[in-house]
């Protein structure tokens, strides 16, 4: 693309054509903002602003906003307010293995809750498997997992790092499977299914 391609592009990525609006009475649509955000996590700027989204990346057919409008709509959740009011978010973990990949095959509508759980909360420190850290003070393994708040929940200290992963791993498994169970009839049927048979994978970057 020449430089005057480029400055029309939506975060030097996407394509917003003129099929459909981004705005109505001068308020940015639900779906525009849902695809401005995604295209943004896509680029070097957002991974170096959070390191959690380095890599991420989007299919083809999601750098088209016409294409993701429509897609949209065909999707169950889309629109869908939790009890506390907030739209349902646009996930890309629960199918996509782990690869970092926004697009019509990996995405798909959930409550923030699970979105929140579902994200990769583990450590920082290299050689703990996710939810693991060590607590010099103690001179023990602490495990903790995001909760229904967002914040950290605190699921104790053991003696070794695979007595507080398996903490980790069994709260987080449970968790998932009862807000699915809460969700199960606005969740789209396929999506329950891997909520509900959903495992933690025990390896230091996965969740």
């Amino acid at each position: 693309c020449n430089v005057d391609d480029l400055k029309k592009l939506v975060w030097g990525i996407g394509i917003k054509g003129s099929t459909y609006p981004s705005s109505k009475n001068n308020k940015q649509l639900k779906k525009y903002v849902l695809w401005a955000n995604m295209l943004r996590r896509c680029t070097e700027k957002r991974w170096l602003e959070k390191p959690a989204y380095f890599g991420t990346t989007c299919s083809e057919n999601f750098k088209s906003y016409t294409f993701f409008y429509e897609w949209c709509d065909n999707q169950i959740g889309f629109g869908n307010k939790d009890e506390y009011d907030r739209y349902w978010s646009l996930d890309k973990d629960l199918l996509s293995n782990g690869e970092r990949l926004y697009s019509e095959d990996t995405c798909v509508f959930t409550p923030q809750r699970l979105n929140i759980i579902l994200g990769k909360l583990g450590t920082k420190t290299e050689g703990y498997p996710v939810g693991v850290y060590w607590d010099k003070e103690n001179n023990k393994f602490r495990a903790s997992c995001g909760d229904v708040s967002g914040k950290q929940k605190e699921l104790g200290r053991f003696n070794t790092v695979e007595d507080a992963f398996k903490a980790y791993k069994t709260f987080k498994e449970a968790y998932i499977k009862e807000v699915a169970e809460n969700y199960k009839e606005q969740l789209d049927p396929g999506v329950y299914t891997t909520l509900v048979n959903y495992t933690v994978k025990s390896t230091l970057s996965g969740v």
